[in-house]
């Protein structure tokens, strides 16, 4: 997460940070436990063993510190949300005669979507045949590497119609299905055009529910925002995959721009990034319609959803209007509609998946490894 050691958080900081989790604390206790919780006292600890601890002697949350320091913010949340599960289930309904992790803490979790393990993200345990799809996706990915634009196009669009028929499949199927979720990108104060429009673009096209989160930046001492999907693993390691690989293509794209055009302004940038998510989106509406011509139509996951309902209740819907005029935007856009997803080629090359960022226990996603 940084380069700073634990020692470096000031008085000053540590005390914005406690600040900041207490209102985390709140937000969740009337999100997920209706007010029920009171509150307690919120420590950090330099305990190296654990993450955190409920002490119903001394009502006490204690976080670690090296979790506030050395992990994502949607990691510690994730702990005090178990915590909090602990506090409730002492507290409130007050059960004695079962162990920490028992039937009812395990069904208080379920309902609220909180993970019982608190060993950060939750992550669904991997399957043979949802194992032998990513590998058919990953080989479909590597041919639309491809020279040829037209082979290039057909791989690709193999990919995302495999993609939607596994999905659909899997939906009629029943069942139960384990869902996590993930934090993508770095954390940001403002979330510009082209950020949203990339979240739009991994709702409506790659099976995953999105929102925008808070989160505190304890080093900065401030808030911000990042954007948490909630899917089944393959479909949550496809949604981190095509993130970062349409981030860091249309940063490309954008260079490309500005070398040839001659632009210095920087106010044309983010015009330009929206115009290529745009592009790319349209692109993929194409695609849409010819799976739909062929029967192929994804009517959304009710169980995913449940699950993302039981996870954020209460949700703020905002509509942001965005000027989307000027040669930038257009450019872009025009970009963005000849971009074929495609396996990433390397460590810090455009599409391939970010070493650090996710947030998911486990470390970066094992699909579509990069190559040289």
């Amino acid at each position: 997460m940084n380069d700073r050691a634990p020692a470096e958080l000031s008085v000053e900081l540590e005390r914005l940070a406690l600040r900041a989790v207490r209102r985390a604390y709140d937000d969740q206790n009337g999100t997920l436990f209706g007010w029920k919780l009171r509150a307690p006292a919120i420590e950090l600890s330099d305990a190296a063993s654990r993450l955190g601890r409920w002490n119903g002697k001394t009502r006490t949350i204690e976080l670690s510190r090296q979790l506030l320091l050395e992990h994502p913010w949607g990691v510690l949340i994730e702990v005090l949300k178990h915590e909090m599960a602990h506090q409730y289930v002492d507290e409130v309904l007050a059960v004695r005669d079962e162990p920490d992790h028992g039937p009812v803490y395990q069904k208080v979790c379920a309902e609220r979507g909180i993970d019982a393990r608190a060993a950060g993200l939750p992550a669904a345990a991997p399957g043979g045949e949802e194992e032998q799809v990513l590998s058919r996706i990953q080989k479909l990915l590597a041919l639309a590497e491809s020279k040829n634009e037209h082979e290039a196009q057909a791989a690709a669009s193999a990919a995302q119609r495999l993609m939607l028929k596994y999905n659909i499949e899997s939906v009629l199927r029943g069942g139960a299905h384990a869902y996590g979720f993930k934090h993508l990108g770095k954390p940001s104060g403002r979330i510009g055009a082209s950020p949203r429009l990339l979240a739009s673009i991994l709702s409506d096209f790659f099976f995953v529910e999105v929102i925008w989160v808070p989160v505190w930046r304890p080093l900065e001492g401030k808030r911000g925002s990042v954007l948490e999907v909630c899917g089944t693993r393959h479909n949550l390691e496809l949604a981190e995959y095509v993130h970062a690989f349409l981030t860091q293509t249309a940063e490309r794209l954008w260079r490309q721009y500005k070398k040839q055009a001659g632009v210095r302004a920087a106010r044309n940038h983010e015009a330009y990034l929206a115009g290529v998510m745009q592009g790319f989106r349209e692109r993929l509406e194409r695609e849409r319609e010819k799976n739909r011509s062929e029967g192929l139509v994804w009517v959304g996951d009710g169980e995913l959803h449940d699950y993302f309902r039981a996870r954020h209740p209460s949700i703020r819907w905002t509509r942001i209007a965005a000027r989307r005029v000027g040669d930038a935007y257009a450019r872009g856009r025009e970009a963005g509609r000849d971009i074929v997803l495609h396996r990433g080629v390397g460590s810090g090359a455009p599409g391939a998946p970010p070493s650090k960022g996710g947030v998911a226990a486990g470390g970066p996603p094992r699909l579509l490894p990069g190559r040289r």
